[in-house]
């Protein structure tokens, strides 16, 4: 939380869509896609994607799956490209853990099409965004599939979202276009996530006082109590809070009343 407030500049989301993840592929590990990479700090987005490779080349979708071989390895080429010179970056994902489906995924389909020598994200480097919310909020920080609901609790599911299933279909229709912008919203949402939780603001199934409080004390909230407090004395703020209160069942309407003063401070 720290190193991303002071160096936001240091940290990059990524994320990518590729074929299905079970034993009914042509191949033995999934094809690859589309990967979009998007710089925390200035929100910049760029994209290494299958169907705009075909479409330099001048291949039709409908002979994409036939040259796939042809037109994957560039994407993944140039994905190395950009990561050549930010290895030493922190790189935020959601769940891209292991050869299944994460980085070494990636590096086994470029190794698998002629690649060489590809830039290795070194593990200390790689922050799974999941992880960092169940070790701050807890493990059922929000209902099964995690990733959908979270989204429904921040403003809700963007319109170009597709699931593991739909992605699936998408693929077999040749609709690569459809996949990336998939992936594309996928990767704002992790944006929107981060920003939120470094605020105090993201909306979780999570309860408990550590958590509530961590949200009161950040930023305006904080300062408008400490305005409060500079003028009534810290004696006098205590008393005059917690005198009214005389169960634990009016706790939240003091509460709001603070909110209330804060927000128009």
């Amino acid at each position: 939380m720290k190193e991303i407030k002071i160096h936001p500049e240091n940290f990059y989301f990524i994320h990518y869509s590729c074929q299905n993840l079970n034993d009914e592929n042509a191949s033995l590990s999934p094809r690859i896609t589309s990967i979009v990479v998007s710089h925390y700090s200035t929100g910049q987005t760029v994209s290494f994607s299958t169907h705009s490779v075909a479409e330099t080349l001048g291949i039709s979708r409908d002979s994409v799956i036939e040259k796939f071989d042809e037109i994957e390895k560039e994407p993944l080429k140039e994905f190395y490209d950009f990561v050549r010179d930010r290895r030493d970056k922190y790189w935020i994902h959601w769940n891209m853990r292991n050869s299944t489906y994460g980085f070494e995924h990636i590096e086994h389909r470029y190794r698998v099409l002629g690649g060489t020598n590809a830039p290795v994200i070194p593990v200390e480097r790689r922050i799974n965004l999941n992880d960092i919310f169940a070790s701050y909020y807890g493990s059922n920080y929000a209902s099964h599939p995690k990733l959908t609901n979270l989204m429904e609790l921040n403003g809700g599911i963007h319109r170009d979202f597709l699931g593991g299933a739909e992605e699936v279909q998408a693929f077999a229709n040749k609709e690569f276009l459809r996949m990336h912008k998939s992936t594309l919203c996928k990767v704002g949402a992790f944006h929107s996530f981060l920003r939120k939780f470094t605020q105090g603001k993201l909306k979780t199934k999570s309860k408990g006082w550590g958590i509530f409080l961590d949200g009161l004390f950040d930023g305006r909230v904080a300062k408008g109590i400490a305005f409060v407090t500079g003028i009534i004395g810290v004696p006098g703020a205590i008393i005059g809070f917690w005198e009214p209160i005389k169960n634990w069942d009016t706790l939240d309407i003091e509460f709001s009343k603070i909110r209330t003063i804060c927000a128009n401070f």
